[in-house]
């Protein structure tokens, strides 16, 4: 459930480890958080629009040494990190010239009916406001993206809402597993993520790039660089393990835990791609190597 009345902030949206899972109803514990985000990963990039082009930081020249035969270098953690995946690469790759739209306007707090205007546009992309909130939509986004390799997510800025449903486990005592009936709350979402159009979502990102470079920045990263945490994420969920029996579960308490110790120690994006099932995994995978082909230049395997 989502907290009601004050907007969530997004400053320093770097959360600690959370319980596995809570009590969802009487009858049954649940599992875990049922949040959809794999979708936002092909959706919610498809939201952003113009916005004054970032313009990339230079670290800067390091003072002359003292001592001419010693070399003087910045500390590894304040020194301005190198940028791995260039997002002016990426719009070569989309066809886009690279000082496109950088002289056109558009303010992040007007990005949410823009929004919703572009996705419009988008084959395959109708519904949206069914699976995402419309409130602070390239925020929210960004900010579990940034999640989603830690232990666990900011429920109050998730940008998807939750899947519907309660988790459904099989079994009983040291014979628990995730029901495979589960997986079919997560079918509509993967649906959608099959059929929007891969390409047209990469160059509307790439294209609108400064508004999620923006508030990457304001998330608590002014050095940092979206382009290459996305890339990162992505990277960490498809390194999900692929398992085709029955996932296997223990229930110390009220909540369910994973019974293999390296499954719980999973990041939360590589957990949910065990949650929602063999068949819909396949289907997140294939999409997410289509958007790092797109983005990098490299498909991986």
């Amino acid at each position: 459930m989502h907290e009601t009345g004050t907007e969530p902030t997004f400053s320093s949206l770097i959360v600690d480890d959370e319980p596995t899972a809570r009590v969802r109803s009487a009858q049954r514990p649940a599992f875990g958080p049922t949040r959809w985000w794999i979708a936002l990963i092909a959706l919610a990039i498809a939201g952003a629009a113009v916005f004054y082009w970032w313009r990339q930081q230079q670290a800067p020249s390091a003072p002359p040494a003292e001592a001419p035969q010693a070399k003087v270098e910045a500390p590894p953690d304040k020194a301005e990190p190198s940028i791995r995946h260039p997002i002016d690469d990426a719009r070569a790759r989309a066809g886009l010239d690279s000082g496109q739209d950088r002289e056109h306007v558009a303010a992040l707090s007007a990005s949410d009916a823009i929004v919703r205007e572009t996705l419009a546009g988008v084959p395959g992309a109708a519904g949206f406001e069914r699976f995402f909130y419309p409130q602070d939509i390239v925020r929210r986004f960004v900010a579990t993206v940034d999640n989603l390799p830690r232990k666990s997510v900011a429920a109050q800025v998730m940008v998807v809402k939750p899947v519907p449903g309660a988790f459904l486990a099989a079994g009983a005592d040291e014979k628990l597993t995730i029901d495979r009936d589960n997986a079919a709350r997560y079918t509509p979402y993967v649906r959608i993520v099959q059929a929007v159009d891969t390409k047209m979502l990469v160059a509307l990102y790439v294209r609108f790039y400064p508004w999620f470079q923006q508030a990457y920045q304001e998330l608590g990263y002014p050095s940092g660089y979206f382009n290459d945490r996305l890339i990162d994420v992505i990277d960490n969920v498809l390194a999900a393990p692929e398992t085709s029996a029955p996932v296997a579960l223990v229930q110390p308490h009220v909540l369910y835990l994973y019974a293999n110790p390296d499954l719980e120690t999973l990041s939360a994006g590589q957990k949910m791609m065990l949650r929602m099932g063999r068949e819909n995994a396949s289907h997140i995978r294939i999409k997410l190597r289509e958007l790092r082909g797109l983005l990098t230049g490299v498909t991986p395997s």
